[in-house]
């Protein structure tokens, strides 16, 4: 067959494979959805305000620094949120409430633009504690410098506090592209739903899972390979997995997880000062100031006295 005949069989049987309806279905070409280079230029751009001069070498006057590069941020958030509201009625997951769609998405864009800004300074501040965490949890850390500069569990957590925010005023799309870029990045996959307390630490980091409804404490430290998952998934009337109910773990405050535990369940509860030995599968919760490890049984869960405690094993 001539070539310029088999290009024009091969459109002609692609046209009907793409549905042109205003509705998230999986025929749907990705028009008009927010630009991927863009969100991951608001990170890199809130990436530097968050630890000024990491990706630029000559020292700058703070203020005039903060003002240009939330400026760029505020415009570039402003224009991809407005492309990524009208998912919020449109999307699969969603159809169910129906939302009636934003009269102005101008408006509203930029007040959760906005709102987002007001928590920079707090994402700031718990960045700073996961540095110490991560410089205090990891004898092979010689310097904060080399934490900021060099470890990928901060780039991971850096990028969660960020979308996570934006998760919560509910933006759609652009926190998972943020979480899922910095995925590939690092290997370490946070949910941007997911809620992490302060000093939090992932050491190595490879490999780690933490899913959408996780609740982590305060203090908390994850080693390679820890998955934080759903034990099932409840199905609605049209077979399809049920949306926004508690799926993962909580894991409390000081808990430690040694590399390549899962964790799962939404109903499983981490307690306070627990520590998880590493090739742990746990789908129960754990009392308070427990030690759990693998034997030929199964998993042994047993309470630490106070002399036994020191958050690992």
């Amino acid at each position: 067959m001539d070539l310029f005949k088999q290009i024009e069989q091969t459109a002609d049987k692609l046209v009907p494979l793409y549905a042109q309806q205003d509705a998230d279905l999986p025929d749907r070409p990705l028009w008009e959805h927010p630009e991927i280079d863009q969100v991951i230029e608001t990170l890199r751009l809130l990436s530097d305000v968050l630890f000024p001069g990491k990706h630029i070498p000559e020292p700058v006057d703070f203020k005039r620094f903060f003002l240009k590069q939330l400026k760029n941020t505020a415009e570039i958030l402003q224009q991809e949120i407005e492309k990524a509201l009208p998912f919020r009625w449109m999307g699969a997951a969603d159809l169910h409430e129906k939302r009636a769609p934003i009269d102005n998405l101008f408006e509203a864009s930029t007040e959760i633009v906005n709102q987002f800004l007001q928590t920079v300074p707090a994402i700031r501040a718990m960045l700073i504690d996961d540095v110490v965490a991560s410089y205090n949890g990891d004898p092979a850390a010689l310097s904060y410098a080399e934490v900021k500069l060099a470890y990928p569990g901060l780039v991971a957590i850096t990028s969660h506090r960020i979308a996570h925010e934006l998760y919560t005023l509910d933006v759609p799309l652009i926190p998972r592209i943020m979480s899922e870029y910095t995925h590939s990045l690092t290997g370490i996959d946070i949910h941007p739903g997911a809620t992490i307390g302060k000093g939090f630490f992932i050491d190595h980091g490879t490999g780690v899972v933490i899913g959408e409804t996780c609740h982590i404490g305060d203090n908390v430290k994850l080693y390679q390979g820890v998955t934080l998952g759903a034990k099932s998934f409840p199905l609605d009337e049209h077979g399809r997995p049920i949306k926004h109910i508690q799926r993962h773990p909580t894991v409390e405050d000081g808990v430690v997880v040694y590399a390549n535990s899962t964790i799962l369940g939404g109903d499983t509860v981490i307690g306070r000062g627990t520590t998880v030995a590493g090739n742990v599968f746990l789908m129960k919760s754990t009392p308070p100031n427990s030690l759990v490890t693998r034997n030929e049984e199964g998993v042994s869960i047993r309470t630490r006295t106070t002399l036994e405690y020191g958050g690992g094993i």
